[in-house]
């Protein structure tokens, strides 16, 4: 795996973080972790009034990350690690979504989290265009997530393309996702773990040819 045995899955909502990275840990037969999204008690309600709930949903997010990744950084045991998400990427949301004293407050709480967390080897960023984000949302037919609207969305793409432009701790694999599909096409599955296999340091962009 060219050295990577940690690798995490990034992306805005909808661009299929979770199916890609319960693939990859069946591939390579490494150990699997989700973040549970729906689980946060706040994020439903979030969604129908962010402005009210937005504090709330961000430091759960924080919270439950948090634990889980000291979770995994006491209980690794040789095996590679998959994760549908990377932990530094919490930022991007509470810096779109909260504002002033509430964003002080964020900062403050996460600051006190000092211990050592895992860092992945290699993290893998997929991106997708906002209407292919949209229509993806609507097939998987969560309730709450009906709320989320083409605007938001582009917000997002644009909050992790700053956010993945200054990112430095891990290598990065960039790939445009709009047009395949990595758990339906076992060809484009494959193309991808040829091209994981054989990331060195730093970033690199994968356009599969579906993507053209």
């Amino acid at each position: 795996m060219g050295g990577h045995r940690y690798i995490a899955v990034e992306g805005p909502i909808g661009v299929g973080k979770t199916r890609l990275a319960r693939r990859l840990a069946d591939a390579f037969q490494w150990q699997l972790v989700e973040e549970m999204p729906d689980a946060n008690p706040f994020l439903e309600r979030f969604y129908e009034e962010p402005g009210r709930s937005a504090l709330a949903t961000q430091l759960q997010f924080l919270l439950d990350r948090y634990r889980q990744q000291r979770t995994l950084a006491a209980t690794r045991d040789g095996r590679g690690v998959v994760a549908d998400y990377l932990f530094a990427k919490d930022q991007i949301f509470a810096e779109m979504n909260l504002t002033g004293p509430e964003l002080a407050l964020y900062r403050e709480v996460a600051a006190l989290m000092t211990d050592p967390i895992p860092t992945p080897d290699l993290v893998i960023y997929l991106e997708a265009r906002p209407e292919v984000l949209l229509r993806r949302l609507r097939k998987r037919n969560r309730e709450f997530e009906r709320r989320i609207s083409e605007q938001y969305l582009d917000a997002l793409i644009e909050a992790y393309r700053r956010f993945f432009h200054e990112y430095t701790d891990a290598s990065v694999l960039v790939v445009n996702c709009s047009a395949i599909d990595f758990v339906e096409q076992g060809s484009d599955l494959a193309d991808l773990i040829r091209e994981i296999r054989g990331v060195r340091q730093g970033v690199q962009h994968y356009i599969p040819l579906g993507s053209q």
